[in-house]
């Protein structure tokens, strides 16, 4: 046997596998490691190598010459608000971006010739009832005299137990395309305010007519007769009818002075009449306690806010109800008109929220001027050329 035959006689069998029939285990391997040989190749990270560092690093005794002398700037007394002001004031034009002239009736609706005070700014800061410092004791022997302190009044502000949102949420009805149940409850609803309105108007026109009639009455004076006192016309009477009336004796009875019994009787009746009427009204208080009222007051004030009630002079609005008619609804959001009026809703909404106190429209009252005619003497006397 020869040395080749006898070489390849030890090589053991070997097993013949296909790739598509081994597992992923054995094809695929997650290097998680890295190869720690590279980190030993890159080089080390120093500060000291830095740009930055070499730049700080390099000092010299001789200080840098520079192009320009530096000149300190004098600081301004007046700052940019402060010349700002002073300019709105003295209504000199103001600069605007690129040097630009700025129009003083372009400043904006609304601007103020000052900016805001120290109390606007500060508002809110202060409270009233909160407890003041220590008060030192004069050492001379006199006692201090001690302020009485602030007591917090018992009721809350009605803005604290107000529910109402700011923005309330719109009714079906004032849809552009609203259900007809909604549309027309709206309109039930808008009638009814301003049939009161109406109303209201009538009993206002009526209480003027009367007003008036009356200063008419005063004017008709009869001269010779007190201011209120009216006369009858003179009737013609005949003589025949002057015999008859004096031949008959009319009689009048006088009224009777009433006797004591009956007076007190009268008075017995009266004190029992009010009596009467005062337990009528505490009746009525049984059946509806106090604090049923009061919770009933509260749950109104929560719902409603101040709406309808009277506050000082004038009255906080109820709101009003922005409706379109039947044939006025477009049915497209294209062909859709604005209703109503934001300010208006927004300012009564404060009103009724008791941000702010109810107002009333002042509408400034021109005088009215009364026209006099003079007839001139020329024209008096035309006939006469």
């Amino acid at each position: 046997m020869s040395k080749h035959q006898n070489s390849t006689s030890t090589i053991p069998p070997t097993v013949i596998t296909f790739l598509h029939k081994q597992q992923d285990d054995q094809l695929f391997v997650v290097d998680v490691k890295g190869d720690e040989k590279i980190r030993t190749k890159l080089p080390k990270f120093k500060s000291s190598e830095l740009t930055s560092t070499k730049i700080l690093a390099q000092r010299s005794a001789v200080p840098a010459v520079t192009s320009r002398p530096a000149v300190k700037k004098r600081k301004s007394p007046l700052s940019y608000e402060d010349k700002d002001r002073l300019l709105r004031i003295s209504k000199r034009p103001r600069k605007g971006p690129f040097n630009s002239v700025v129009d003083p009736t372009e400043f904006g609706a609304g601007s103020a010739a000052f900016e805001l005070t120290e109390a606007v700014k500060s508002s809110g800061a202060y409270d009233p009832w909160a407890p003041t410092g220590p008060v030192e004791e004069i050492k001379d022997g006199l006692e201090t005299v001690q302020p009485k302190k602030v007591k917090v009044p018992a009721h809350a502000h009605p803005r604290h137990k107000i529910e109402v949102p700011a923005i309330l949420e719109p009714h079906q009805g004032t849809s552009y395309n609203p259900p007809a149940d909604a549309h027309q409850e709206l309109l039930l609803k808008a009638h009814g305010i301003e049939e009161k309105r109406v109303e209201k108007a009538a009993k206002l026109a009526e209480t003027k007519e009367k007003i008036d009639q009356a200063t008419v009455e005063a004017g008709d004076e009869t001269p010779g007769v007190p201011a209120g006192m009216k006369l009858d016309e003179p009737v013609p009477i005949d003589i025949d009818e002057d015999e008859d009336a004096s031949a008959e004796v009319i009689s009048k009875k006088m009224p009777e002075r009433k006797t004591k019994a009956q007076r007190n009787k009268a008075a017995r009746v009266l004190i029992q009449v009010r009596k009467s009427a005062q337990k009528i009204r505490n009746r009525a208080h049984q059946q509806w306690p106090q604090e049923a009222r009061r919770a009933a007051v509260e749950e109104n004030l929560k719902r409603r806010g101040l709406a309808g009630q009277k506050l000082g002079r004038h009255t906080v609005p109820e709101g009003e109800v922005d409706v379109q008619l039947g044939e006025d609804l477009s049915e497209s959001l294209r062909g859709l008109k604005p209703e109503g009026n934001l300010f208006r809703d927004r300012f009564t909404s404060l009103q009724q929220r008791a941000l702010i106190e109810p107002r009333v429209p002042v509408v400034p009252k021109r005088r009215k001027l009364r026209i006099i005619e003079y007839e001139k003497h020329a024209w008096k006397r035309f006939d006469r050329e």
